[in-house]
């Protein structure tokens, strides 16, 4: 998961990244399993890319996602709260 703090997404994917979250929110409200929904969702998203990419653009993505996984990006996600939190 990635912030646009300077407002640089495009506008369908921050429409797109709400309607995930609003999704996300929904499944731990029905007390589906984190790993149930991550799983879910990247088989689904994995399904995506493969209708609309070529396997060296899907494998792009992949390494991509790794790259952020390595480099401590996604230290920042497991400090934020929750989807549907109240933040303070």
């Amino acid at each position: 998961m990635q912030h646009d703090p300077a407002g640089m997404a495009p506008e369908d994917l921050s429409h797109a990244g709400s309607v995930v979250d609003k999704a996300i929110e929904y499944m731990i409200d029905q007390n589906i399993a984190p790993i149930s929904i991550a799983s879910a969702l990247l088989g689904g998203a994995l399904g995506l890319l493969a209708r609309t990419m070529d396997d060296r653009a899907v494998a792009g993505v992949l390494r991509n996602a790794l790259a952020s996984v390595e480099s401590g990006e996604l230290q920042e996600a497991r400090r934020a709260p929750p989807p549907g939190s109240a933040q303070m």
